[in-house]
């Protein structure tokens, strides 16, 4: 993580080390990245760069939380959905995952990013991060998860538990796949409609 002192720095330090620290991760993915570079990038010196992190691993996992903040800030609310109806419900979560996706398929620094991360993760520390990301993110997942039951979309037979794990699998596989491809609009548009209906096969009653 980064340490204290980091955010201490005004937005535009913050911003400045961040966007050098994207541009070489994106260019260079994170075990091809410099950190030298990263830091004559910034404009500071190696020891300011240790002072606001352990190292290249808080760095990137700093520069992750910064971008997919980003990324979800841009796309807009994902307010859990209300549809009282199957098709409803799985309508409302395609749109939603369509918004997601074109942002980032809009930003080619940071699909480039979530590609490596999604590569990268497998390092303990940096899977430490994600994990951390995924109980973030688990909250909206549980309740629309009981939102899809109440509408009768999502299936009552399993564990919610084991409904959550299926949804973070196969959202995890959709992604990693997603971000290799590099689709225009409609195709984009496509393919989210068929891993959907992938994901509710997996989930309906």
């Amino acid at each position: 993580m980064a340490r204290r002192r980091f955010h201490k720095l005004s937005d535009a330090q913050q911003r400045a080390i961040v966007r050098a620290a994207l541009d070489e991760f994106a260019a260079h993915g994170f075990n091809g990245a410099s950190l030298n570079r990263i830091i004559d990038a910034a404009g500071i010196s190696k020891g300011s760069m240790y002072y606001y992190f352990d190292g290249k691993e808080d760095l990137y996992a700093q520069v992750v939380r910064v971008e997919l903040g980003r990324l979800f800030e841009s796309a807009g609310p994902f307010p859990v959905p209300t549809a009282r109806d199957p098709d409803g419900f799985w309508s409302e979560l395609e749109r939603q995952y369509l918004r997601l996706m074109s942002g980032l398929a809009a930003s080619p620094k940071l699909a480039a990013l979530a590609r490596d991360w999604l590569a990268t993760s497998a390092s303990p520390a940096l899977r430490s991060v994600q994990e951390q990301l995924e109980q973030a993110a688990r909250p909206w997942f549980e309740q629309a998860i009981a939102a899809g039951t109440r509408a009768r979309a999502v299936r009552r037979d399993v564990p919610p538990g084991l409904l959550l794990a299926v949804v973070f699998g196969m959202g995890q596989a959709m992604d990693a796949w997603l971000v290799t491809q590099q689709l225009e609009p409609r195709a984009l548009r496509r393919q989210i409609r068929v891993l959907m209906k992938m994901m509710r096969r997996a989930l309906s009653p």
